[in-house]
């Protein structure tokens, strides 16, 4: 069936009006959860003693734990169905995260970091995954888009919530950053539950949808397994070059965003002149509130493109996102600062979208969900990666800026990477066959 078969594009509108807004709210807790602790560096460092080091090594382990599990969690989910794993995954890191705001060692800021990763473990692979058993490849582009909304919104709402909370300190006898802690992982587990009465398995479970639409929306999603390329088991997955190649193009890429997010606040902070708290915590929503409109403007105009040229506009993306952040650290006038960092910002998440088009473009059954997790598991390491890697160049080269220009570096060998991917196949030629089919690794309760 054609991708701009009426009947179609009825049942992929209701899809997207439906799950993406709460599947990009579950982003936003999740990556708040996951970087707030930059809100409250200098005060936790303070008062649970924490050095600098042991700060860049905690900040980071927490993708260690992330990575062990990816892959194992996304199988799990295909078993277990997702409404079910959405669930488990976002109360146990509500959890965690809430009991952040009882750190007082050093050991026990790393034990939890790496815990918070191995609770999150599955949840962004295990959204991309579930995205291609809802949308066709034609319109994922701008699904992706407004899934990874969760990004920006996470800041420019999080942003003043977390600094907000921080001003809290001393209220009922906690500090500022244990009220941060536990009201935003508390929060996490509220949605969670809510996931788990809201969302559905598959379309064939979805009484939100028409049979036809059902139907219609299955038929295309079938059509496009069966014209992928790539492998369909799961070891295959693991070992194949072109997954590989995903997951180095992956790794740069969250070495640059998580490098810049980790740090954003205190990057603000010096530039306006202010110590962390509401005031930083707006103007740092104003990177994302520009990479909000970037991003679905970017990956609108990517969805009209065969697959093979999307690599073109990825690659620009990823280049502008590390111009950028070499002008942020270039400038000492606050103003062009914060514009530096609205471009890197733009550019980081615009590509993310993009990026996941193709492995979704090549991998399907069992080899989907583990390829994916993998791609996700071993890029994040970027996250554990960026952050030693800044404070050692910064260190050793003694100069702040040196560390923002590592960043951009990896974001131009990402950029050359994009560049080389070879041509494949559109899915969107696929046709579809006669008989439509539930998917076979869903649970079907």
């Amino acid at each position: 069936m054609r991708s701009d078969a009426p009947a179609l594009r009825t049942a992929v509108r209701r899809v997207m009006v439906r799950l993406i807004p709460f599947l990009f709210l579950m982003y936003i807790i999740a990556f708040l959860d996951r970087v707030n602790i930059g809100f409250a560096k200098e005060e936790f460092q303070a008062h649970a003693g924490i050095s600098e080091a042991a700060y860049a090594l905690g900040a980071g382990l927490f993708f260690i734990g992330y990575a062990l599990f990816e892959v194992p969690s996304n199988l799990i989910m295909t078993r277990v169905g997702a409404r079910w794993w959405m669930c488990r995954i976002m109360v146990t890191w509500g959890l965690i995260s809430a009991a952040m705001s009882l750190v007082n060692s050093e050991f026990l800021f790393y034990l939890l970091r790496f815990l918070l990763g191995v609770a999150e473990a599955g949840f962004f692979p295990g959204v991309i995954l579930y995205i291609t058993y809802w949308v066709p490849h034609a319109y994922r582009a701008r699904c992706n888009a407004l899934f990874y909304f969760g990004i920006p919104l996470a800041s420019v709402l999080g942003a003043p919530l977390s600094g907000a909370l921080l001003e809290l300190d001393g209220a009922a006898g906690f500090l500022g950053w244990q009220w941060m802690f536990a009201v935003e992982g508390l929060i996490a587990c509220v949605v969670g539950v809510w996931a788990f009465f809201y969302l559905d398995d598959s379309p064939a479970h979805a009484k939100w949808l028409t049979e036809d639409q059902r139907t219609t929306l299955q038929a295309a999603l079938d059509a496009e397994d069966e014209a992928k390329r790539g492998p369909h088991r799961l070891l295959s997955a693991l070992v194949d070059l072109r997954v590989l190649y995903f997951c180095l193009i992956y790794f740069l890429i969250q070495c640059s965003v998580y490098g810049m997010t980790f740090y954003l606040p205190t990057q603000v902070s010096e530039a306006v002149g202010s110590e962390v708290g509401l005031l930083v915590g707006l103007v740092t929503a104003i990177p994302w509130t520009v990479a909000l409109v970037v991003n679905i403007v970017v990956n609108t105009a990517a969805d009209r493109l065969a697959q093979p040229k999307k690599r073109f506009v990825a690659a620009a993306c990823v280049a502008v996102g590390s111009v950028g952040i070499a002008a942020s650290a270039a400038f000492s006038n606050p103003v062009l600062a914060i514009a530096g960092l609205s471009v890197a910002a733009a550019g980081y998440i615009a590509v993310q979208p993009v990026f996941w088009t193709f492995p979704a473009a090549y991998l399907t059954g069992t080899a989907a969900a583990a390829g994916i997790g993998l791609i996700n598991s071993l890029g994040n390491l970027g996250g554990f990666v960026a952050p030693v890697a800044k404070t050692w160049i910064e260190s050793t080269l003694d100069s702040d800026a040196a560390g923002l220009y590592l960043l951009a570096l990896c974001g131009f060998a990402a950029e050359g990477l994009f560049l080389t991917l070879t041509r494949s196949e559109d899915p969107a030629r696929a046709t579809t066959p006669q008989n439509s089919r539930t998917p076979k690794n869903l649970n079907p309760n």
